[in-house]
């Protein structure tokens, strides 16, 4: 593949990737998913327990969430799509934020 054929993910693929791997429960610091899409696309969990990701170029993240989803169960996940990601349900979580504004 040339350099000008490279597919690059976008912020939109990555919310599809945080859909299905914060309805599994995987911190987000536990994903890691490649700059560049490459058929087929890859699932897999390291010993360390990171969950990495390759999107295929040929199949819009959608698509593959379900692949991500089956993969994530079969390592011992559970799929819930009502599961809010880690610290989002914490009211005390932007107390030390004020920096921000």
């Amino acid at each position: 593949m040339s350099d000008e054929n490279i597919a690059i993910i976008t912020m939109d693929d990555m919310a599809a990737v945080f859909a299905v791997t914060d309805a599994c429960g995987v911190h987000r610091e536990s994903v890691s998913v490649e700059l560049a899409r490459e058929d087929p696309g890859q699932v897999a969990v390291s010993s360390r327990g990171i969950v990495e990701i390759t999107l295929p170029a040929s199949r819009t993240p959608a698509d593959f969430a379900d692949a991500i989803r089956r993969e994530l169960e079969e390592q011992g996940y559970s799929y819930n799509p009502d599961r809010v990601p880690a610290g989002d349900g914490d009211d005390d979580d932007d107390d030390g934020d004020d920096w921000l504004t």
